[in-house]
């Protein structure tokens, strides 16, 4: 993770300290002081606000600029909605903005895509959303991975590895595919920048291109 970090943030380093929060039950958190209890959304949503709460204390700063990737958007548009007077700004990359659309849709791709492959097509087409069973997005997952050239998801390592996280993580992400932001959160406090991949279809680029031209905000942008 901090060996990572320092190809990604070089540049920012040179004008920001950065600060990097390994969430509860992950990375040197988990190594260092694992959660008591099962991981919740609305438990670290808890978490992130102690946590920025703790770096304008320590660092005599009155906000933070906050950015947030995949499922950690959920934890920063918490912050906007619910706290803006700690942000600058935020910065969405690749947002789970309503992540139940976009998991039907991903579906639909893979289907259409492994439409010659056998396994692929049986295991799809037991895959149900809202899902049932942790299966479900295994399946998703797995061949997602798969057509983005990631030969290890067909493994029985890669399997065990992915329902083992489940255990712990499932239930956060039941809650998370509930999250619906075009239905919830249309007009924000503090200035907000999308960062998202053209051809990204595990979190839709036209769901968020959508949100985004239909969000009010003092100042937004996208970036593609």
């Amino acid at each position: 993770m901090i060996k990572g970090s320092k190809v990604f943030t070089k540049d920012l380093r040179r004008q920001f300290t950065i600060v990097h929060w390994d969430q509860r039950d992950a990375g040197r958190t988990l190594e260092l002081n694992p959660s008591p209890t099962q991981p919740s959304v609305s438990q670290m949503k808890q978490d992130t606000y102690e946590v920025i709460q703790f770096i304008t204390k320590e660092l005599k700063q009155k906000k933070v600029h906050l950015p947030g990737s995949s499922w950690g958007n959920v934890l920063g548009f918490y912050m906007v909605e619910h706290h803006p007077e700690l942000l600058y700004a935020y910065y969405a990359s690749n947002p789970v903005a309503s992540q139940l659309a976009s998991e039907i849709e991903l579906l639909k791709i893979l289907k259409n895509h492994f439409n010659d492959n056998d396994l692929a097509s049986e295991e799809l087409a037991s895959v149900n959303i809202p899902f049932e069973t942790d299966e479900d997005l295994f399946y998703l997952r797995k061949w997602l991975f798969y057509k983005d050239g990631k030969a290890f998801a067909t493994t029985d390592g890669f399997k065990k590895g992915f329902l083992k996280w489940s255990e712990t993580w499932s239930p956060a992400w039941n809650e998370v595919m509930t999250i619906d932001l075009p239905e919830t959160l249309m007009q924000v406090k503090c200035p907000i920048y999308f960062f998202v991949g053209k051809n990204d279809i595990q979190t839709s680029t036209a769901i968020t291109i959508s949100y985004f031209e239909n969000l009010k905000a003092p100042r937004k942008d996208i970036y593609i």
